[in-house]
């Protein structure tokens, strides 16, 4: 909150630089570096009935991820219609209700275990088991090049409505609707879903459907055309962020969901900006479509190994829903 009340007032009396976004970024980095895996934690906490855990878990990711989409839409419009200093003070005024809201939670208090772990210890622990577990490593791995080659075609969208599509900040704000309406369509999906059975198809064909959207965006001139690409863009990148966001959480032990998410946060947030940079770099050498083609294939491969890879990983997966007593009556369509 403080962080957006900064850039506003920055913003409203004329006085942001590009070194003001920079520090502010990195702050906000080592915010979420914080907040993001005790925040996806947290969700465990709250739930009552084991029976809820895949909803919940599905829920929290759906809009954890739907609103980096839906989010940037409403800004937009926002922008349009007040301009930028609002929009942030108006940003700044949205924590409030955040606040309050993490204040009226109220977790049932439980017996401490106090440990006197060096951090070193706890880390190389966590570290361990996260890549030591062969479905916790293909899931997170999976992310991590999804946010290299896939989600950066979200930062070159500017570009994209100027060059390709030859129009303003109007289209840019269609586009980003586009994205917005998918992401909420499958944050609405995931919500609805009271089972992990399933979820390693959803990923496969989602991550597939993913670079399929952004190999045909590369193809684009048309705006009509552009926008039902994204739609299934933000619909798939949500489907499958969501789904891998739930069996991590799902599968993780107790006392090593903690670990796990940072790794989930570090491979989603930590991991997008660098394929960013590499997206803008290449971009400005090759071009927007061959950038957007080459990501897209990329993504489209990832989805396709993973599937074959899918049937492998329910020999991992199987006994521990068995052993956690999610789900006793298992299925060979677990995932």
């Amino acid at each position: 909150m403080l962080q957006a009340f900064t850039m506003a007032l920055l913003v409203l009396f004329n006085l942001i630089e590009v070194w003001h976004i920079i520090s502010l970024s990195i702050i906000f980095g080592i915010i979420s570096a914080f907040d993001a895996p005790a925040r996806q934690s947290l969700v465990i906490e709250l739930i009552d009935n084991p029976d809820d855990l895949g909803n919940a878990i599905a829920l929290n990711s759906a809009i954890f991820n739907g609103a980096r989409l839906v989010g940037p839409a409403i800004a937009g419009i926002t922008i349009a219609a007040v301009g930028e200093g609002i929009c942030f003070l108006l940003n700044t005024l949205s924590f409030v209700a955040i606040i309050i809201a993490l204040l009226r939670i109220k977790i049932p208090v439980k017996q401490a275990t106090i440990q006197s772990t060096k951090f070193k210890k706890s880390f190389t622990e966590g570290l361990h088991y996260t890549f030591q577990s062969v479905p916790i490593r293909t899931l997170i791995m999976l992310l991590a090049i999804l946010s290299l080659f896939g989600f950066p075609f979200i930062v070159l969208l500017p570009a994209y409505a100027k060059e390709i599509l030859h129009g303003s900040s109007d289209t840019l704000g269609f586009l980003m609707s586009a994205l917005g309406a998918g992401a909420l369509t499958g944050a609405i999906y995931m919500a609805a879903r009271k089972s992990v059975l399933g979820l390693g198809k959803i990923i496969s064909l989602n991550t597939c459907l993913l670079g399929l959207a952004v190999i045909l965006a590369s193809f684009s001139e048309k705006m009509q055309f552009s926008l039902i690409v994204f739609f299934f863009g933000g619909l798939s990148m949500i489907l499958s962020l969501a789904a891998i966001n739930t069996m991590l959480q799902t599968i993780a032990d107790e006392d090593k969901r903690g670990r796990v998410m940072s790794f989930y946060a570090m491979a989603l947030m930590g991991t997008t900006p660098i394929g960013n940079l590499l997206a803008g770099i290449i971009a400005s050498e090759i071009g927007i479509p061959h950038t957007l083609f080459i990501g897209g294939t990329i993504t489209v491969f990832s989805g396709i190994l993973f599937e074959l890879n899918r049937k492998s990983l329910r020999k991992y997966i199987h006994p521990i829903y068995i052993i956690k007593g999610i789900l006793p009556q298992l299925s060979d369509e677990l995932s």
